[in-house]
């Protein structure tokens, strides 16, 4: 899912920023989502945090016996807002990868992602599925083939990304002659899609789907293969300061736990009608 600002959050480190050693309190946990990134997590109606994310994380305060707050907060404050004791734990459709584990720490994973394409079913290339469902990126040798159909069926287009998420990583990387344009959420790249300002968009299977059915179905579908692992992480975690070693040994006990007997999987059926936990 999403990429953190490095040299920012770095260069406050060098500069001295505060930095709590730990948890004032490990009984009492703050815990910030995003409410944008349904169905890990969203709003109700009343402006309630909801979703995969908000039950699990209800979940594990349970098992480690603490007293959790839930809060909503932009994507782009939540790791200077850990950084500087604001908030204990991210639980915000956060990917793990080898860049943020330079910056957090991570307990888990406790769920995981395809990232996919979607397009207008008017478009032409809806129906484009390149001999492939799902791509396993971190066997690039087996990839490069699929990889390279997709690239040239995207050659020239423009697809609409939530701005500092790993699917940027992956077109990045992968689709060098493709038109990226940067949005502040998946919805609002939809909505230009919808409006034909853009030839497709590329996020994390479930709230792309979930855009699709409030569009309707009718409108937009999926095309090409499905991504994962590589250059689009490990799979989504718990953000933790690097110091609140205690804190994350509890939560990666919490969510093996949680796994084992079933809660994650029970969790995804729910939210996702599928399971996302790591097996």
């Amino acid at each position: 899912m999403k990429k953190i600002l490095l040299a920012l959050v770095l260069g406050a480190l060098a500069a001295g920023s505060a930095v709590p050693a730990m948890a004032k309190d490990a009984k009492k946990i703050r815990i910030a989502s995003e409410g944008a990134f349904a169905p890990w997590n969203g709003m109700d109606s009343s402006g309630k945090l909801v979703g995969f994310e908000i039950d699990l994380a209800w979940d594990l305060c349970k098992r480690i016996e603490a007293d959790c707050e839930l809060v909503a907060m932009d994507w782009d404050g939540m790791i200077p807002s850990l950084q500087q004791g604001k908030i204990d734990a991210i639980m915000a459709g956060m990917t793990i990868t080898d860049e943020r584990k330079k910056v957090i720490a991570f307990a888990g994973p406790y769920g995981t992602e395809q990232s996919t394409f979607a397009t207008l079913k008017s478009s032409k290339l809806a129906g484009a599925t390149l001999g492939a469902e799902r791509v396993d990126l971190a066997d690039e040798a087996a990839a490069k083939p699929a990889v390279a159909k997709l690239a040239e069926l995207l050659k020239g287009k423009t697809v609409g990304v939530q701005t500092s998420t790993i699917q940027v990583d992956f077109l990045e990387k992968y689709l060098p002659d493709v038109t990226v344009r940067n949005y502040d959420k998946i919805d609002n790249a939809a909505i230009d899609l919808a409006a034909g300002r853009v030839d497709a968009i590329f996020g994390d299977r479930s709230p792309v789907e979930a855009l699709m059915r409030a569009a309707g179905t009718d409108r937009m579908t999926l095309f090409g293969p499905a991504m994962t692992r590589g250059v689009l992480g490990e799979g989504m975690g718990v953000g933790l300061r690097k110091a609140d070693a205690e804190l994350k040994g509890r939560l990666d006990k919490a969510i093996a736990d949680a796994n084992k007997d079933g809660t994650i999987a029970t969790l995804s059926q729910k939210h996702f009608g599928y399971d996302v936990s790591v097996r």
